[in-house]
């Protein structure tokens, strides 16, 4: 069972709903049974308008210590997940499960502790230095109006170090490029010294350069302090490069959750995105290419 657990081909000639319901399931008894550590969630369910569910009994266990990605087509849920597990809104039913229990019994500091997120988008004063956007990340351990510690001033000091941002820490924000305010934003993410890291499109609107300089910093991260990283991803190949697991979904449901062998698959992938690709290999590892036509059909 592990890594590929709850993998399965959508595109099979079976009853989709029925496969849905069995995986469902097979993910419940697997949250029953990992025992007490790690983020999870449980049946979730979400609507932004009455009536009209976004989110469908979502349950899935992410990886500790790994990285795991989203994918999957525009729409599916995927950025409305990510916000549900930060806390950025709230589900109409079901449970997100940090170390066995239900987040909303958690105070916002403890989860502020656990979990940290970097948004797509992200905002602050053009006129506020690097260094003290970093410091924001304290928060959780100082309040707002407390002096910072030692403890502080150190944890300030690695997330710079380790995001490559003390070189610019007294510069403005509006004087950075696309690619350092990303990495400041997460630099500020790592001060929380959280083990649960989640990332919203994080390389939406960088180039492939700084896509790449990100990537590589984050599973560096990874590698390092054994980080549960969970991202919205929207290139399928950078996901299968730089991710341990991927959950696909589609119209608010995740349809395959495993390791990149159990995804890199043409029939899961075209059922995703309503799409005709191909899966090769080139030096031993798993590439995506898309019909450039697009559509269903080969």
């Amino acid at each position: 069972m592990e890594n590929n657990i709850s993998a399965f081909r959508a595109s099979d000639n079976r009853n989709y709903e029925g496969v849905s319901a069995g995986l469902a399931g097979e993910r419940k008894d697997k949250i029953e049974n990992s025992g007490k550590k790690g983020l999870s969630v449980l049946d979730l369910r979400f609507s932004y308008e009455k009536g009209k569910e976004i989110l469908h009994g979502i349950s899935s266990v992410f990886a500790r210590g790994k990285i795991t990605a989203l994918i999957g087509a525009n729409g599916c849920g995927k950025s409305t997940l990510l916000n549900l597990i930060a806390g950025v809104l709230r589900p109409d039913r079901g449970a997100i499960l940090l170390d066995g229990k239900d987040i909303k019994t958690l105070k916002r500091t403890i989860v502020a502790r656990n979990i940290a997120v970097v948004h797509q988008s992200n905002t602050a004063p053009d006129d506020i230095s690097v260094e003290k956007l970093v410091f924001a990340g304290r928060t959780p351990y100082k309040g707002l109006l407390k002096r910072s510690t030692d403890a502080d001033e150190l944890a300030v000091k690695k997330a710079l170090l380790d995001t490559d941002t003390e070189k610019f820490s007294n510069r403005r924000l509006a004087s950075l490029s696309g690619g350092q305010m990303q990495r400041v934003w997460l630099a500020m993410a790592l001060a929380q010294e959280t083990d649960i890291l989640l990332l919203d499109e994080i390389t939406t609107y960088l180039d492939i350069h700084y896509q790449l300089e990100i990537l590589n910093l984050i599973s560096k991260l990874n590698r390092e302090k054994g980080l549960t990283v969970l991202m919205v991803l929207h290139d399928v190949n950078l996901a299968f490069e730089f991710c341990d697991e991927i959950i696909v979904m589609k119209d608010g449901k995740v349809t395959v959750q495993g390791d990149i062998d159990s995804v890199a698959d043409e029939g899961v992938l075209n059922e995703a995105f309503d799409v005709s690709c191909k899966i090769i290999s080139i030096d031993g590892k798993k590439h995506c290419v898309f019909n450039r036509k697009g559509g269903s059909d080969v």
